[in-house]
């Protein structure tokens, strides 16, 4: 039995390789976790790039030109062999970067563009390309019924660009270091105690007098559960790096709350300025007895345009609001949009003569979708009340552009003033005037074509903003039939 001891491994010699080989197992595994979800984030974080980027040509994708510069400009200041192609619903290549150098075959098959048509985005780390015979990196997402594909060749600068950063496994090899010294102590140690423990069991069997003073019985049990704790605190870390993602949640979600509580303080702003008004109108009658009669009339005529326009901010908010909470609940029905712009034209040509314009329209027979009536009918309101507020023309035209067997595509234009490109991204903001303190003389709520837009996306379409020929504002979208 002495023999069979010494050959043996201690106790603690066995806890010890034991517990480094655990330790070594969950290293590894946490190695290879962090590894792959770095190389997800490193890729995600140039996909994300390369949608913003693709958003930018689809805001001009009808546009070779503008097309041309955009990506001119990107690879001039980020990527230097950026490579842009667009993609029709069916697959044809409509514009690529390198079409003058290449043939195109159909790219409905290509995994990333089949994947943006239906979630709308995609992108691959890598592909061998069939057109060029080289791999790239391809960004693509669904704009406007067409698909737009960025792609960055898989060479040495993407390589290094999606490279893992490998700080993090410096630290682990810092971290099993030190989680390896102090756990060589601490089984030493218990193995001392155990030992001590075994030495008392022989005494004991021996029927030998024990100290009654010798703790080892709370000092084992002590120095056990300190240990367990300190291994169980230095694991947690650990945790603490796999709770990361957590954090970008959260992230997500401090954000959605920013804008809704800067919505919220946005129509505080907008209902002030009417009530304020009307508040300091009436006080004024109500302080004054004797005011005139016919500067009582000209107050309370300024209190009801006051009122009319705080109906309508109330009244846009209310469509707003349906739109974005209620919208399994809006009821479509056939609506004939000949009908709507007629009824349109008849109400404009009523208006005063500075409140007037003439609005021409090429459609001259029905054009049935299956829609909401008072929806459809504030699109078409909405973009002429733009008009006659803010363009300063004589004209509006209202064409019906294109058809499809899912859709009709309309222009609406006019020959105003129109405005400056910097401004066409956010012209369909909640609130956002180009001239705050001329739209609010006119009476804008800002809401107009913000509701034009959340309409328009409730009728399966998509609208954009560009300068007409004439000189004003056209705006082009589709609404499903």
């Amino acid at each position: 039995m002495a023999t069979g001891l010494k050959t043996k491994l201690s106790f603690h010699k066995r806890l010890l390789i034991f517990l480094l080989l655990a330790l070594c197992f969950f290293l590894l595994c946490f190695f290879i976790f962090q590894y792959h979800r770095e190389k997800i984030f490193k890729a995600e974080q140039l996909n994300y790039k390369l949608q913003l980027f693709n958003t930018q040509i689809g805001n001009v994708i009808s546009d070779r030109n503008a097309i041309a510069l955009l990506v001119a400009e990107k690879q001039k200041s980020e990527f230097e062999n950026l490579r842009v192609t667009v993609i029709d619903s069916l697959g044809n290549v409509v514009f690529d970067t390198e079409q003058a150098n290449f043939s195109f075959s159909n790219h409905s098959n290509r995994p990333e563009i089949k994947t943006a048509l239906k979630a709308g985005t995609a992108y691959t780390v890598r592909r061998h390309s069939e057109t060029t015979n080289s791999d790239y990196f391809y960004s693509s997402k669904k704009i406007n019924g067409h698909i737009v594909r960025s792609a960055i060749p898989y060479n040495m600068p993407l390589v290094e660009l999606l490279k893992v950063d490998k700080d993090f496994l410096w630290f682990m090899i810092i971290v099993a270091a030190i989680i390896g010294i102090v756990t060589y102590a601490f089984t030493q140690q218990l193995g001392q105690n155990i030992k001590r423990l075994r030495q008392f069991a022989l005494r004991a069997e021996k029927g030998e007098i024990i100290d009654e003073n010798e703790d080892f019985h709370t000092d084992e049990l002590g120095e056990i559960s300190r240990f367990i704790v300190q291994i169980y605190s230095r694991l947690q870390q650990a945790k603490i790096d796999l709770d990361k993602e957590k954090q970008e949640i959260l992230f997500y979600e401090n954000e959605k709350n920013r804008i809704k509580k800067q919505l919220t303080q946005n129509i505080n702003h907008e209902l002030k300025t009417p009530v304020s008004s009307i508040h300091g109108y009436l006080e004024t009658i109500l302080r004054n007895p004797d005011i005139s009669k016919e500067q009582i009339l000209d107050f309370i005529h300024k209190s009801y345009q006051q009122t009319n326009r705080l109906s309508q901010l109330l009244k846009d908010v209310a469509t707003l609001t349906r739109i974005d909470e209620a919208t399994p609940l809006i009821e479509k029905q056939s609506v004939d949009i000949r009908e709507i712009i007629s009824e349109i034209i008849n109400d404009t040509a009523l208006l005063p003569a500075d409140k007037r314009m003439r609005i021409t329209s090429n459609i001259n027979k029905p054009i049935i979708v299956h829609g909401n009536p008072a929806l459809l009918h504030s699109i078409f309101r909405n973009l002429t009340d733009n008009a006659i507020t803010h363009s300063g023309g004589r004209d509006i035209f209202i064409n019906l552009t294109g058809e499809t067997d899912k859709d009709y595509m309309f222009s609406f234009s006019d020959n105003g003033i129109g405005v400056e490109d910097k401004y066409l991204p956010r012209i369909f903001e909640r609130f956002y005037r180009i001239d705050k303190g001329r739209s609010r003389k006119l009476g804008g709520t800002g809401l107009g074509l913000s509701i034009v837009k959340n309409a328009i996306i409730f009728h399966g379409g998509a609208i954009s903003a560009k300068i007409s020929p004439s000189g004003g504002l056209e705006f082009v979208f589709n609404i499903k039939k």
